[in-house]
C-alpha cells in the first residue's frame, strides 16, 4: 500500500472515530437500567436510560429527562466520564485537522512530504490519545452504573463510542508507524580510486577536479 492510501486510510479513520466521540458524548443513551427487576420494568412499560448529561424515563406515553446538574454530588465515573469524553472531543480536532492537512490531496504552499509525514505522525499521537479516553470512559461508565443502579443493558451511545474509540486507535496507528518515506534510501556516493602512471592511486574527486582544470585549458 502506497503513502497516499495510507494517509488517506488513517485520516479517514480518524474523522470517522471523532464524529462518533462526539455523537456518544452529546447522547443520553448509554446504559439502560430498572430499578423494580427486569421483567417487571418490561412489563410496566418503564425503563431508564443514563448518560453523561441526563437520566430520561422511557415507556410509550412518557419520555422524560432530568439534568445531572449537582456536578459536587454526581457519582466519580460520572464526573470521569465526563472529563474524559470532553477531553477527548476537544483533542479530536487538532487530531483531525492534521489528519487532513497530512493527506497528499491537501497541500499549504511549497509543503514537503517530510512535513506532511510529521504531520501525519502529531495527528496519530493526538488520536491515540483521544482513543484511550474514549475507551476508558466508555468501559467505566457501564461498570458503575452496574454497580450503582443494576445494568441491565447497554446503550447505543456506548456502542457509538466503542466504535469511534476502535476507529480512532486504528487510525492513529496508520499515521504513527505506517507513513515512512516509501522511497529507497538516497546512495551515498562510491569513493573510487583511479590509478595514474604519474600519481599513483587518486580519489574521483581530485580525477574529476583534474578533469575540470584541463578542461578550462
Amino acid at each position: 500500500m502506497s503513502l497516499s492510501c495510507r494517509l488517506l486510510c488513517g485520516s479517514l479513520g480518524i474523522c470517522s472515530g471523532w464524529i462518533c466521540l462526539l455523537l456518544a458524548t452529546c447522547t443520553n443513551d448509554w446504559v439502560i437500567t430498572c430499578s423494580f427487576g427486569i421483567h417487571t420494568c418490561l412489563k410496566m412499560d418503564e425503563l431508564e436510560s443514563k448518560g453523561l448529561w441526563a437520566e430520561c424515563v422511557i415507556s410509550t406515553a412518557l419520555y422524560h429527562c432530568s439534568t445531572l446538574n449537582q456536578i459536587l454530588t454526581l457519582p466519580a465515573y460520572i464526573q470521569t466520564s465526563r472529563a474524559l469524553m470532553v477531553s477527548a472531543s476537544l483533542l479530536g480536532l487538532p487530531s483531525v485537522l492534521l489528519a487532513l492537512l497530512a493527506t497528499p490531496c491537501v497541500r499549504l504552499g511549497d509543503e514537503s512530504d517530510g512535513t506532511k509525514r510529521k504531520q501525519a505522525l502529531f495527528g496519530g499521537i493526538l488520536a491515540l490519545i483521544v482513543s484511550v479516553c474514549g475507551l476508558v470512559s466508555t468501559v467505566w461508565f457501564p461498570i458503575g452504573a452496574h454497580y450503582e443502579d443494576g445494568l441491565m443493558s447497554f446503550g447505543f451511545s456506548l456502542y457509538v463510542g466503542w466504535l469511534g474509540s476502535a476507529l480512532c486507535f486504528l487510525g492513529g496507528l496508520v499515521l504513527t508507524f505506517c507513513t515512512g518515506s516509501d522511497d529507497a534510501p538516497a546512495q551515498r556516493p562510491e569513493k573510487r580510486f583511479y590509478y595514474s602512471k604519474h600519481h599513483g592511486l587518486t580519489d574521483s574527486i581530485e580525477t574529476s577536479n583534474n578533469h575540470a582544470k584541463s578542461a578550462h585549458v
